[in-house]
């Protein structure tokens, strides 16, 4: 199983793809300096997977990449960064 994650900056969100196939994406609005995760959601035939929590780390890599924060007004993303430490210091207000 191949796994890709890319920002679809066009829709304003992060995509994962799971051999070629869209497993799922979190949906984020551009500000500035800092991204807001609103929204994540995995296709019911990719859960259990791992693939939540792929795409979460590939995403907020990409934010830490790019040297902006983030606000994870999103339950799975702020519960995500919660249960990694290593990614709090992402979190902007």
């Amino acid at each position: 199983m191949s796994t890709e994650i890319s920002d679809n900056a066009a829709k304003s969100r992060y995509e994962i793809r799971v051999d070629g196939d869209l497993a799922g994406f979190v949906e984020y609005e551009p500000g500035e300096g800092a991204l807001t995760f609103v929204h994540t959601e995995v296709d019911s035939a990719f859960e259990g997977k791992g693939i939540g929590s792929a795409l979460a780390r590939g995403a907020l890599d990409d934010v830490r990449g790019k040297g902006f924060s983030v606000v994870p007004v999103c339950p799975f993303i702020k519960k995500w960064i919660e249960r990694h430490p290593d990614y709090k210091d992402l979190v902007g207000s």
